[in-house]
């Protein structure tokens, strides 16, 4: 089951609740967290010397019980603040009057690297993900000078829980501990990378405080398949159609259709100029061909009640061709899926395409842009400062379409403001025709009757499960359609 993703602002709230609604303590909270911490830290590496830098807020007083627990535990620890003692206020106070050790201003940690003192293991609980100013440059070189692992609480400091970018420099984490639910910045690019392995763990805040807030942002994660019917039949299972590109550009449709059919697709058929079949019909034997080069002959075939879903993009060629056979595709009232040259034809028009999507909300739409096509056709939205999934959901919701954004971040999002950050797809999947076997696999689950949202998302983490278990260095997209449901 999908796990949702807080903002830092909607972690606040969940804070708030616990203490007004569910009469959890604060302090509990604090204690708890810094025993997350440090039992983290315990479970994963040999007693050794620990620098714990702490800050000024709550992410700082959880760094204060952290050094507290692990000298409990005979853990040779060292702490450094970065502001003045009485500047800490509430639970941060509190907590720092509980250590009993020595307090060093965070000018000094360059000094404990002489000799014997240099620490083994950096604590960085600096600042959390609601960080809203640059962080110095200074402290993270400080900090990476170490050279050694570091533990961040929440997420490394200088790193926008929000967006996952940097805001100013930003420490490098080897393990970071967050709390209760994950936020965006432990999925999204780069804040994933700078984040290391992420440890979620559970400081007794009620679920039932989801509720309250309910949070339309998920992880994507594995999709659960129906049982299949016994009495299908290839009909039954869905009839997806793919417009394949000219003759010799064939190859970014074929592996479309091979991944829908590889999906479960009970049919599915290429269609396209009697040219271009005839080099299909020499690499193709599952897959039907149909010609349909006229735009009459394509709406007849769309019409066939038996056809579920329609692909049409992949080496098409960005025309006013295309651009007609993609409204067509969108009046036939079957799901569609949108994809490369079908979404660049439209893009010194996009209220065109906009328009014929929006047109019948009946049926589903996904679109599934790289960043480069994503910025041709949302060129209002492409220097926006948001967050990925920010841009995203004004995409869909001013398009009526799932968005697929994809990347190594790649995320899903719905018209109602749902969505999805998938993080399972490997760098192999940096490989030309990639994008083609996605687009057939949302193809191919929309074609068995999965709802749009549901399909995007499923494909999406389908498709990084393939790339996962292809074992090569030098993954090419037919491995991909090889490894689906394997």
């Amino acid at each position: 089951m999908a796990q949702e993703i807080l903002t830092p602002s909607e972690m606040y709230q969940a804070d708030a609740l616990a203490a007004s609604v569910f009469k959890v303590p604060s302090l509990k909270l604090m204690e708890n967290a810094g025993r997350a911490v440090a039992d983290s830290i315990a479970a994963r590496f040999k007693k050794s010397r620990v620098a714990v830098i702490c800050g000024p807020g709550n992410n700082g007083g959880d760094g204060f019980v952290v050094a507290r627990l692990l000298a409990a535990k005979k853990w040779p620890v060292s702490l450094f603040l970065t502001c003045e003692l009485k500047a800490l206020k509430g639970d941060a106070a509190v907590m720092a009057k509980k250590w009993k050790g020595r307090i060093q201003p965070f000018a000094a940690f360059g000094e404990s690297f002489a000799g014997k003192a240099k620490p083994q293991l950096i604590v960085d609980a600096i600042f959390g993900a609601g960080l809203n100013k640059e962080f110095p440059a200074d402290w993270a070189r400080a900090i990476a000078v170490a050279d050694v692992p570091v533990v961040a609480i929440d997420v490394p400091s200088g790193l926008d829980g929000l967006t996952g970018r940097m805001i100013g420099a930003c420490v490098k984490a080897d393990v970071t501990v967050t709390f209760f639910r994950k936020k965006p910045a432990h999925l999204l690019v780069p804040g994933r990378e700078l984040c290391g392995e992420v440890v979620l763990a559970d400081i007794g805040l009620p679920k039932a405080a989801l509720e309250e807030i309910r949070p339309l942002l998920w992880e994507n994660t594995a999709p659960h398949f129906p049982v299949l019917n016994v009495e299908a039949h290839k009909f039954t299972r869905g009839h997806a159609i793919v417009w394949s590109g000219p003759e010799l550009a064939t190859g970014a449709s074929r592996l479309a259709a091979m991944a829908a059919l590889r999906v479960g697709a009970g049919l599915v058929s290429l269609t396209g100029s009697e040219e271009a079949l005839r080099v299909q019909a020499a690499h193709v034997t599952s897959v039907m061909l149909k010609a349909a080069e006229s735009d009459g002959a394509l709406e007849q075939l769309l019409s066939d009640a038996r056809v579920k879903a329609f692909c049409i993009g992949p080496a098409a060629g960005a025309s006013g061709a295309l651009k007609r056979k993609v409204v067509i595709g969108l009046k036939a009232g079957m799901s569609c899926v949108l994809d490369a040259d079908a979404l660049t034809a439209f893009a010194e028009t996009p209220e065109q395409l906009f328009e014929a999507i929006q047109h019948d909300q009946a049926r589903a739409v996904v679109i599934t842009p790289h960043e480069g096509e994503f910025s041709r056709l949302f060129s209002r939205l492409k220097d926006s400062i948001e967050s990925k999934v920010e841009v995203a959901r004004r995409a869909a919701k001013l398009s009526g379409a799932i968005i697929v954004l994809k990347g190594a971040d790649t995320v899903i999002a719905a018209p109602d403001c749902r969505a999805k950050i998938n993080a399972n797809a490997p760098p192999t999947l940096a490989t030309a025709g990639s994008g083609d076997v996605l687009g057939g696999i949302i193809t191919g689950l929309l074609a068995q009757g999965w709802p749009g949202f549901e399909a995007a998302c499923a494909g999406v983490w389908l498709h990084g499960d393939a790339a996962n278990k292809v074992k090569r260095r030098t993954l090419i997209a037919e491995d991909l359609v090889a490894a689906i449901g394997t």
